[in-house]
């Protein structure tokens, strides 16, 4: 029962945050010139006054903002997020499908970016000053410095072009025939370079978080008295270090998860992964205004579905934040 309060609170904090998102998110795409009558007009070649009359009219961009603010909010607490003009179908449909292949890119390469710069972080702690420290700090230093995109431009030609051992694009070869491991197995392949490009910035950011805050640790005192009751080093990193040592590693991780989001969007174009980011640049040229919203809005919402599962983390990894 003493979960159940904060629960509740964070829970409708992070309703109204969703609802504060998506006014916001309405209002900045209503202040855009243009609409989707420009937009079908010049698809059909042009469109005289009548005409576009007729198609905002038809759509309800004739009504006052708040009038279609306020059937928006109420069609998305429907779970009713429009019919998209570009793709001629719901855009739910659209998201759901697309939705699957972004969650797979950025939860992979969240975990891998995760577990490689904690361990990274431990190791180079552990000897701050050797020449595997500073090897870190340097990889680090340039994965933090170096855009996700020209990370991804490098790895495409490199591991692609000169090198084939990797697909160019897309998430399944077509022509990939077997059973459930040959399409899993060709999954992977073309997952290896989107997922090391998205993970490669993040992974910077934990290895230096990582390192800076196992060093605090390792000079408290507690683990000075740990190791002079005889145990050993890598009871001492492991058990007494390195669980204090990952509370701020989880935060900065459940903090960089939009980042992760808007970034993927930079992989997906450049790899070209079926995934949302890719559906939302096609709906951007083609100013499919409902697609954008309903992108917008699952973004939203997967950004704050994982601060709140980073808040349950802190609280099974720290007892102090569960006081």
């Amino acid at each position: 029962m003493k979960f159940l309060k904060p629960t509740l609170a964070r829970l409708t904090y992070a309703a109204l945050l969703l609802i504060a998102v998506l006014v916001l998110n309405f209002s900045m795409l209503h202040l855009a010139p243009g609409d989707v009558a420009d937009t079908i007009s010049q698809s059909m070649g042009g469109a005289d006054a009548e005409t576009m009359e007729q198609i905002r009219h038809d759509y309800g961009l004739d009504q006052p903002f708040v009038v279609q603010l306020g059937k928006y909010v109420w069609n998305v607490l429907h779970f009713d997020l429009g019919y998209s003009f570009f793709y001629n179908q719901p855009v739910t449909t659209l998201i759901l499908e697309r939705l699957p292949a972004t969650l797979l890119l950025v939860i992979t390469a969240q975990i891998l970016a995760l577990v490689v710069g904690v361990l990274l972080g431990v190791y180079s702690a552990r000897k701050p000053n050797g020449l595997a420290s500073h090897f870190v700090t340097l990889v680090a230093l340039f994965g933090y410095a170096a855009p996700v995109f020209w990370t991804g431009l490098l790895l495409l030609i490199a591991f692609s072009l000169k090198i084939p051992l990797f697909p160019v694009a897309g998430m399944i070869d077509v022509t990939v025939e077997g059973n459930f491991f040959d399409y899993a197995f060709d999954i992977i392949r073309h997952m290896v370079l989107p997922v090391l490009t998205l993970s490669s910035i993040f992974l910077a950011l934990y290895s230096r978080l990582c390192r800076a805050s196992m060093m605090e640790v390792l000079g408290s005192d507690y683990i000075r008295t740990a190791k002079a009751k005889g145990l050993s080093e890598k009871k001492v990193v492991l058990k007494h270090a390195l669980k204090n040592s990952l509370s701020p590693v989880v935060t900065l991780a459940g903090l960089q998860f939009s980042a992760v989001i808007s970034g993927a969007v930079l992989v997906e174009t450049v790899f070209s992964w079926p995934g949302l980011g890719t559906l939302a640049l096609e709906a951007i040229i083609a100013r499919d205004t409902p697609t954008i919203l309903g992108i917008l809005f699952f973004s939203a919402l997967v950004v704050i579905v994982g601060n709140i599962l980073t808040d349950m983390a802190l609280r099974f990894i720290d007892p102090r934040v569960r006081k």
